[in-house]
């Protein structure tokens, strides 16, 4: 099942709402670098720890109630 990792269910002072989805080892490598770049956090196995546990399964925009 493709994850989701959403900027804005974390609090940071620039305000980011940038949602990364794919693959949960995709997400986790790309929002470990954007934590780098854009959040300056050091880039470890806690942060991406970190994200991987805050990760959320996507819901299927085709899925019927």
């Amino acid at each position: 099942m493709r994850k989701i990792a959403d900027c804005r269910e974390t609090p940071s002072v620039v305000n980011c709402t940038l949602t990364i989805t794919g693959e949960e080892n995709e997400v986790v490598r790309a929002a470990a670098e954007h934590a780098v770049s854009v959040h300056g956090h050091e880039d470890t196995e806690d942060l991406r720890e970190m994200i991987r546990g805050s990760l959320k399964d996507e819901r299927s925009s085709t899925a019927t109630g």
